[in-house]
């Protein structure tokens, strides 16, 4: 591999696989695929994006689909919040997340505490002028059946025609078009086809970004013989949408951190770096408005079963390692 860098370390971080899963051996896997650090890849996709440019962004994972859709997890929303955040500051983007009604709500006010105002996409066209910065994004929904998912996305892209997509723990459809947990089960009810979306944008090649630490999210069809064979059900819930860099991580949210802390150093601007405060007041957010810890199957700032602290800490990490 060379000379390690900073953003190397990083990686190896992120993907140190404490819930077991697997992680590492897909760590291993896009490495092999991409020939380079997964977040660096990521931050320079990211910071390629045009000046005031539109991002097409999307998480939220409907985490007991089989008791209603409006029950979403905490590991994603956080994350995204912090790229949305660095993208507006670094290139006064406009970042419009896409997801399904019923977690619209939750996600935006997760990215109006990271400190977005949530606006129409006239209002947000308006920030690129000159006259004062904004951090804003944009809310909209998408469909929650097949054919309509299918049938939506060519024309999403053709009205937003953004300069890049982007997907943090957003699940993707397996090879038999079904919508899969970790456990193999079936919760596609009152999910957004969101994934079409992103196969539609890679046989346009338009760039695109996706995390996850699972198997079953949007991206990981880029290395399908890992999770297959070291991910536990991985024949069942891989997901087939790929992306161009693929970012794997224990928990999503840290994948996200870790390419910010990446878009962070290469501009010299420390304002970008997510921190330990913001990702408790995220966290903590995220319990008052309802997400759950999905592994605990419980309301609180806990994320993939994994306390608050630890989160706080490894965010602490990645700061130390990005540090100059």
């Amino acid at each position: 591999m060379g000379a390690e860098t900073f953003e190397d370390r990083i990686d190896r971080l992120v993907n140190i696989d404490i819930g077991g899963r697997g992680v590492e051996a897909l760590y291993r896997a896009a490495r092999g695929k991409l020939g380079r650090s997964l977040v660096g890849a990521a931050a320079e996709a990211l910071l390629a994006v045009p000046e005031g440019a539109t991002v097409l962004v999307t998480t939220g994972s409907v985490s007991r689909a089989w008791v209603s859709p409006a029950i979403g997890e905490n590991d994603g929303p956080a994350g995204l919040a912090a790229v949305a955040r660095a993208l507006s500051l670094a290139r006064r983007a406009i970042p419009v997340l896409i997801a399904e009604n019923s977690l619209l709500s939750p996600i935006g006010q997760i990215l109006t505490s990271a400190g977005l105002s949530i606006v129409t996409m006239e209002e947000a066209k308006r920030t690129t002028q000159p006259g004062g910065r904004l951090a804003v994004a944009v809310l909209r929904d998408y469909p929650i059946e097949d054919a309509a998912g299918l049938a939506a996305a060519a024309p999403l892209l053709d009205e937003l025609q953004p300069a890049l997509v982007f997907s943090t723990e957003r699940v993707g459809r397996n090879a038999q078009g079904i919508y899969c947990n970790m456990r193999g089960v079936d919760f596609g009810h009152g999910r957004a086809r969101v994934d079409h979306v992103f196969d539609e944008a890679l046989r346009r090649g338009m760039p695109s970004v996706a995390v996850g630490d699972g198997g079953n999210e949007i991206g990981m069809g880029l290395v399908p013989e890992a999770v297959q064979r070291h991910v536990p059900h991985g024949e069942r819930i891989g997901a087939v949408t790929s992306a161009d860099v693929l970012v794997t991580a224990a928990c999503s949210n840290w994948g996200c951190y870790g390419i910010v802390a990446a878009m962070a150093r290469r501009l010299g601007d420390p304002a970008l770096m997510h921190t330990p405060e913001l990702e408790e007041r995220l966290l903590l957010r995220g319990a008052e408005i309802g997400l759950i810890n999905s592994v605990d199957g419980i309301i609180d700032p806990n994320v993939d079963g994994i306390a608050l602290a630890a989160h706080k800490a490894v965010v602490e990490l990645i700061r130390t390692i990005a540090r100059p």
